[in-house]
């Protein structure tokens, strides 16, 4: 099974581990439902960390929280 990739920089971002993990699937396309049954989650608690996501981030929505998260993965060195 492969797993997600999660920038380097996604400390700096504010995400812990499982959220970067998380935050890597939806960049990959993946719904709740998947990344729930992906990472064996309620899909409860995948949506709690997508809430969780979206304040650290500061985004309001799916497609900006992916924008933020694939240009702070271009920022890395």
């Amino acid at each position: 099974m492969r797993t997600a990739s999660v920038p380097r920089n996604a400390r700096p971002l504010g995400l812990s581990s499982r959220e970067a993990e998380i935050m890597s699937l939806i960049a990959e396309g993946h719904s709740n439902g998947e990344i729930a049954a992906r990472l064996v989650l309620a899909e409860k608690t995948v949506k709690n960390h997508v809430n969780r996501i979206y304040a650290k981030l500061g985004a309001d929505s799916r497609a900006t929280a992916i924008l933020r998260w694939t240009d702070a993965d271009g920022q890395q060195g």
